[in-house]
Parts: structure tokens; C-alpha cells; sequence
């Protein structure tokens, strides 16, 4: 009975230094593997320069593999300590972590040269480690939500701006032609898109006098295409932020804290909270 105490305390307290950033070891584990993401990301980089990579490739290689040790540390240490582990295994950031942990080890499985670009390849994967820093920022899941909220609005309004550039590319091939470049009425509608987004290649340009009207008219409505997608986000970022600060009853604030669930993860729990809001269990609170 005591040992399976002495186990279920040690795992809370793991559970309470890795998923938690309230308590002075959640933030010290936090930092260090910002830190750590940031030092990775950079290491890959640095390979890709050959020049630097053959000066420094092995300190470049010892750091990699005492980063990936921690990172594998790390997944494992996260599995145990929560008692629904293939939960998080399947979960958007149990995927992450895995594919920050595996490429490097995987590099060591195949084996010949014919093989030489797929471990690279696989060896590039570990960039995904950056997207582990979505975790830590405090107002990703506000933006997230608002993302969520805004997908009916912008997926009219991207549906729309696909029709006008059919319309418009389908006239752009009948005004220009194939001297102008325009040799497709599926390459007219890249230049519009192309045109329309502001990026203007300027390997396809309009000659006559009514083609450079109506790519006058795009890169115009251009302008629109921009501040309408931004506009719609802002103002459901503003819903979700409102939302976080006040409660549905009363309209009060409400703390809100970053311990997590031990049997789902889920985060964002009040100060007073006893049970988790996500699934019911019990918080560790004590």
C-alpha cells in the first residue's frame, strides 16, 4: 500500500512539474525547454550551411543528441505521469513531441547511401519541435477559438474571392492570349490569384489597354482581400478574450490557472476548482 502511495505521489509530481507552469519547478521545466526548442531549431539550421556544418559538425551532432535524450525524456516522462497516456499520445501535441523525438534515432535505422536523402528528410522533421512553443503562449487557444469561430466566414469569403478569380482569369486569357503569357485559362487564374494577393511575380504582365485595366481593378480589390480575412479574426479575438475574463452567470472575472488535468491534460482551470471541467477528475489541488 505504501509503495503504490510512494508511486502515485512521485507521479503526480512529475505530472505537476511537466504539464503545470504555476509552480516555481513548472517554470524553471518550461524555460529550460523553450530554451532547448529554440537551441534545436537553430542546430538545424546551421547544418543546412555547409560551410559551417563541416567545421562544426560534431558539436553540432553532440548537441543534437543530448537535446533528443531530453526530448525523449521528456515524452516518456509525460506518458507515465498521466493516467490516460494514449490520449495524449494520439493529441496534437503527443503527435508533435513524438516527431521531435524520432527523427534522429530513425536517421540511424536505414541504412546505405541510396537511402542518404530520406534520412535527411526525416532528419529535417525534428523543425517540428518549434510548434511545441504553441503550448506555452498564454493567448494561443484565445486565437485559436477565434480562428475556430471565424472558419464559417472566411471560407465564404475565400470561396468568393475564388469565384472572382475564375471570372476574372477566364477574361484575362480571352484579352491577352498566349503572347502575353497566358496560355491557359488555369495559368490566368494563377496570375490573378498571384495578382490579387499582392505578390506579383511579374512573370506573366498584361499588354493591351484592357488587361492592364482589369489588373488594375485586381490589385485594388487586392487591398480588400487582405483587410477582410484580418478583420473578421480581430473581431472574434476580441469575443474570446472578453469571454476569458468574464463568467456566463454573472459577468465577474474569473482566474483562471495553468494546472492540468492528470487524467486528460486539459488546462485552464479556476483557482477553486476541485474537479476537472473537461472529464470530472479529481484535481490535484493539494
Amino acid at each position: 500500500m505504501k509503495k503504490e502511495n510512494s508511486n502515485k505521489n512521485w507521479k503526480n509530481k512529475v505530472h505537476e512539474i511537466i504539464y503545470e507552469a504555476d509552480t516555481p519547478l513548472g517554470k524553471w521545466f518550461d524555460i529550460i525547454l523553450i530554451i532547448l526548442i529554440f537551441v534545436s531549431v537553430i542546430i538545424i539550421m546551421l547544418e543546412s550551411v555547409e560551410s559551417i556544418d563541416a567545421v562544426h559538425h560534431d558539436l553540432l551532432f553532440t548537441l543534437e543528441w543530448i537535446i533528443t535524450i531530453f526530448f525523449t525524456l521528456e515524452y516518456i516522462a509525460r506518458i507515465i505521469s498521466i493516467k490516460k497516456p494514449l490520449k495524449y499520445a494520439l493529441s496534437f501535441y503527443g503527435i508533435i513531441d513524438l516527431l521531435s523525438t524520432i527523427p534522429l534515432y530513425i536517421s540511424y535505422i536505414f541504412a546505405g547511401s541510396q537511402v542518404l536523402l530520406a534520412i535527411r528528410a526525416f532528419r529535417l522533421l525534428r523543425v517540428f519541435r518549434i510548434l511545441k512553443l504553441v503550448q506555452f503562449l498564454g493567448e494561443a487557444s484565445q486565437l485559436k477559438n477565434a480562428l475556430k469561430a471565424s472558419r464559417a466566414k472566411i471560407t465564404v469569403f475565400l470561396f468568393a474571392v475564388l469565384i472572382i478569380s475564375v471570372i476574372l482569369g477566364t477574361l484575362m486569357y480571352i484579352i491577352e492570349g498566349d503572347e502575353a503569357g497566358f496560355t491557359s485559362i488555369p495559368t490566368s487564374i494563377y496570375w490573378t490569384i498571384v495578382t490579387l494577393t499582392t505578390v506579383g511575380y511579374g512573370d506573366i504582365a498584361p499588354i493591351t489597354p484592357q488587361g492592364q485595366l482589369i489588373a488594375t481593378i485586381v490589385m485594388l480589390v487586392g487591398y480588400g482581400v487582405i483587410a477582410v480575412p484580418t478583420g473578421i479574426v480581430t473581431v472574434e479575438f476580441g469575443k474570446q478574450k472578453g469571454n476569458s475574463q468574464t463568467s456566463a452567470q454573472g459577468g465577474s472575472y474569473v482566474h483562471v490557472n495553468t494546472q492540468a488535468c492528470p487524467s486528460c491534460s486539459s488546462e485552464g482551470h479556476r483557482d477553486d476548482a476541485t474537479h476537472c471541467y473537461n472529464c470530472g477528475s479529481i484535481l490535484n489541488n493539494e
